[in-house]
């Protein structure tokens, strides 16, 4: 087993992308919305996520002590949901977790039920590609215990574990799939014996770095590294930096990097360099009059919600700082539509009844930029549009040319020895006449085009074709 995951292990270290953020990102939402017997409502939920110019959803499913495979009643909601999505044209993200504290895989045979269970989930659903494992084990609400007796670190080495022995059983049958690890929540105690014992993403990474050193594998435990990185506050917002505490939020990007290079770098895990999926964040919005009827219980004095244009632009900053930031793979929203307790999460870009938010249509155009390559200028980042060249009609008003860039992009565009020059927009065709009847024969058209932001080596695409 050691000697075929380590294949799998050289496999992922090549296919590594020097820049896995800018253009390339995942943008989505975290949503269960569509975890539902009710096949309808679940692609109109996915509906809902694509008309918000969303592309990725990421779906839980929690493992309970002894369930080696998803049950009858699962098998329905989660395959209603993981189909509508694709049906849709969204990537699916599974997050695969216990179910609560309670149940926390302590023992040999727990761990390997929870890998039974993982791999039972990959098997049914081959088109899937992306697998968290866990769900926040530095918190108490999760895991425990989280510390030893002596004040030790007990989450950290025991979730190291259950990650390494999930990562082995998903990789024996879906060896090209992407496992996440971590899937922090951004603050914690480090203290035993509060009431509710934590720990921080900090001392968290550097724990599962330390056990993983100490278990001698010669494999990797995890293809990226996954983090909520919600703010202090819905009003504090993603450019909140956390330098000298052991929080970490959008804005520390360099610091995790550090940590998870200080725990993995020189071991067959990678670190510095390890992918990173930011699976969680969310803005709550304040709600007005006409929706309040439709949401129960009482807001947190500590949630400090937002209007929704501030929500728009804080979504919008988000994605343009984690654009900037090459190990980053995506940033998922929490959630696509509120949840109707006030207790909870009021982060969507939809009320509770389905109607669209006012935020809706700025987050939907920060998606695009992200995509056409233009949230943001990025140190370091170069980009070369791909581009899709076609000829079409020809007749006596001329030849009627057709070029796609898959970035916002300056073009020039040759047929013979005549050019048409202008901008186009990421990944909407441009249609060009040249004008003219051409004599017959063989003719070429040739295209150059530059990213109009972050600009890289220009990306060119050529046709022939005759003419009689």
């Amino acid at each position: 087993m050691r000697g075929l995951l380590a294949g799998v292990f050289v496999f992922f270290a090549c296919a590594a992308p020097a820049w896995a953020g800018g253009p390339f990102m995942m943008v989505g939402a975290a949503e269960d919305l569509a975890k539902t017997p009710d096949y309808d409502f679940a692609k109109t939920s996915m509906d809902e996520a694509k008309l918000a110019g969303l592309d990725t959803i990421r779906i839980t499913q929690t493992w309970t002590r002894g369930q080696t495979k998803l049950g009858p009643q699962e098998q329905i909601v989660l395959g209603n949901a993981v189909s509508a999505a694709q049906f849709t044209g969204i990537r699916v993200v599974l997050s695969l977790y216990p179910f609560g504290s309670s149940v926390t895989p302590l023992t040999d045979q727990s761990r390997a039920d929870f890998a039974a269970f993982v791999t039972d989930v990959a098997k049914r659903y081959p088109l899937v590609h992306d697998f968290i494992i866990g769900n926040e084990p530095n918190l108490n609400r999760f895991w425990l215990p989280q510390f030893n007796a002596d004040g030790s670190d007990a989450a950290a080495p025991a979730y190291e574990q259950l990650l390494a022995q999930a990562y082995d059983a998903l990789k024996l049958v879906r060896p090209h799939s992407t496992v996440y690890g971590g899937a922090l929540a951004p603050r914690g105690v480090d203290k035993p014996n509060t009431g509710r014992d934590t720990h921080s993403p900090t001392a968290f990474i550097a724990d599962l770095g330390a056990a993983y050193r100490a278990s001698g594998r010669l494999v990797p435990i995890m293809d990226a590294f996954a983090l909520h990185p919600y703010p202090e506050t819905s009003s504090t917002g993603p450019a909140f930096a956390h330098p000298l505490g052991t929080a970490i939020g959008l804005a520390d990007y360099n610091k995790l990097v550090g940590l998870l290079g200080t725990a993995f770098d020189g071991t067959a895990q990678r670190g510095s360099k390890l992918s990173i999926l930011y699976d969680e964040f969310g803005i709550e919005t304040q709600l007005p009059q006409s929706k309040a009827p439709l949401y129960v219980g009482k807001e947190p004095a500590t949630t400090k919600p937002v209007d929704e244009p501030t929500q728009a632009l804080m979504y919008a900053q988000a994605m343009q700082m984690t654009f900037c930031q090459p190990n980053v793979l995506g940033l998922l929203l929490f959630h696509v539509q509120d949840e109707p307790d006030l207790s909870t999460w009021q982060s969507g870009l939809y009320y509770v009844d389905g109607t669209a938010k006012t935020s809706l249509p700025a987050v939907k155009a920060a998606v695009a930029a992200v995509h056409r390559g233009i949230a943001a200028s990025c140190p370091g980042l170069q980009l070369t549009p791909k581009l899709v060249l076609s000829v079409g009609k020809r007749d006596k008003k001329g030849v009627q040319v057709k070029l796609t860039c898959s970035l916002d992009c300056t073009y020039t565009v040759t047929l013979d020895r005549r050019s048409l020059r202008g901008t186009a927009t990421g990944r909407a065709p441009k249609a060009l006449l040249f004008k003219g009847r051409l004599a017959a024969g063989t003719h070429r058209v040739q295209a150059l085009a530059l990213a109009v932001a972050n600009t890289g080596p220009a990306g060119t695409a050529s046709r022939s074709f005759r003419s009689r």
